[in-house]
């Protein structure tokens, strides 16, 4: 499928652990490494504090993609790379219903080092966006009953 022209600006939000994804972003940023200036970086203890509801509200917003950015089976938190992964894979259902993409929802360990995976993360989600684009788009196409109040 060719890339879409894009209608507009999209915005990605990257919830970075700051065990993992957050220090990797600090990183790039040490090594004057550029992202793009719509990807928006939210410092979080844990990815399992966000329920599936924190998505879905997300995206009804106005956020066009999430990556969730964790340290994985590193995290100092016990059970908190389990407990992510089981709301993630709840969400995905949900937007389905919604008939938004799962390709907005990503997530991915990166340690606090990964500057090249932190970039090649974001640059994906891109080239997702660049397909699919704005999730305005989809919501428009969302049946009346599944449309937030």
């Amino acid at each position: 499928m060719a890339a879409r022209p894009p209608t507009q600006q999209t915005k990605i939000l990257i919830l970075g652990t700051l065990s993992g994804g957050y220090r990797a972003a600090d990183s790039v940023g040490q090594i004057h490494t550029d992202y793009p200036s719509n990807t928006y970086i939210l410092p979080i203890v844990s990815a399992a504090m966000f329920s599936e509801t924190f998505y879905l509200d997300t995206f009804e917003h106005g956020i066009d993609a999430v990556i969730v950015m964790y340290s994985g089976t590193d995290s100092p938190y016990k059970g908190s790379a389990e407990q992510t992964a089981q709301i993630i894979n709840r969400t995905y259902p949900l937007m389905k219903e919604r008939g938004i993409d799962t390709r907005r929802l990503r997530l991915v360990a990166i340690c606090t080092v990964c500057t090249t995976a932190f970039l090649k993360e974001i640059q994906l989600m891109e080239g997702v966006l660049a397909e699919i684009g704005p999730v305005s788009d989809e919501l428009a196409r969302t049946p009346p009953e599944l449309q937030p109040a």
